[in-house]
């Protein structure tokens, strides 16, 4: 019987990195999930503690696993704020969690990931712009770069790579309270998005049927791009 296949997830804690942590056990994966709180989900899964905040720890994180024949950086957060009273700070620190990590985590689980793997970010509708969010915005457009250009990089490998951009999401990120100026905002379809939609999604694009999806964004929104 061939061994299960190994998923690196960040975020796996809580909100959509944990749903895909979850979809991913349940479909046979080993799987481990790097997040600041303590997880646990099972006899396949394996926690290791990272701050994604400072990417220069990030790589420590990682050493010593098994080669990955997925990753799947879904830890994220989102600061908001308007022009004449942006934070600087929060920038650095959302481009730290949603670029630097995933650049990181790449670099150094790429070289020894089977060819064939996967690689999946976790974008956002609002990379295409919105307003007192402009900060987050324009961390998220920059994983669409990121994206397609390990995706040409990595064809040669069978490595896919893609983004999934979700809308207004059903997590804890949506009543942070430091993101309470820009209230969410409604959906065409009349419901928020459930962060197990997302993980079918991702578990698609890491399956076998994936291996023709490469360089793409995936927008799920219940309808919100409209």
């Amino acid at each position: 019987m061939p061994e299960p296949q190994h998923a690196v997830v960040t975020g796996a804690s809580s909100g959509i990195g944990r749903a895909v942590a979850e979809r991913l056990l349940s479909e046979g994966w080993c799987v481990t999930g790097l997040s600041r709180r303590e997880t646990a989900l099972g006899a396949r899964f394996r926690w290791r503690q990272a701050d994604l905040a400072e990417p220069s720890s990030v790589a420590d994180a990682v050493t010593g696993l098994a080669p990955a024949s997925a990753l799947v950086h879904a830890a994220g957060l989102q600061r908001t704020g308007r022009l004449g009273g942006l934070d600087t700070g929060a920038l650095q620190e959302m481009f730290a969690v949603h670029v630097a990590a995933a650049s990181v985590l790449a670099d150094t689980l790429v070289p020894s990931m089977p060819d064939g793997g996967r690689i999946v970010l976790l974008g956002s509708r609002t990379a295409a712009g919105a307003a007192g969010k402009s900060h987050y915005s324009a961390t998220k457009a920059a994983l669409l770069g990121l994206g397609r250009s390990w995706a040409k990089e990595l064809a040669p490998r069978r490595i896919t790579v893609n983004v999934v951009s979700p809308g207004p999401t059903d997590t804890p990120m949506l009543s942070d309270p430091r993101r309470a100026d820009v209230a969410p905002v409604s959906t065409p379809l009349g419901h928020l998005v459930d962060p197990d939609d997302v993980a079918a999604l991702v578990g698609f694009l890491i399956g076998p049927h994936g291996r023709s999806i490469t360089g793409q964004d995936y927008l799920i929104c219940a309808g919100t791009s409209l």
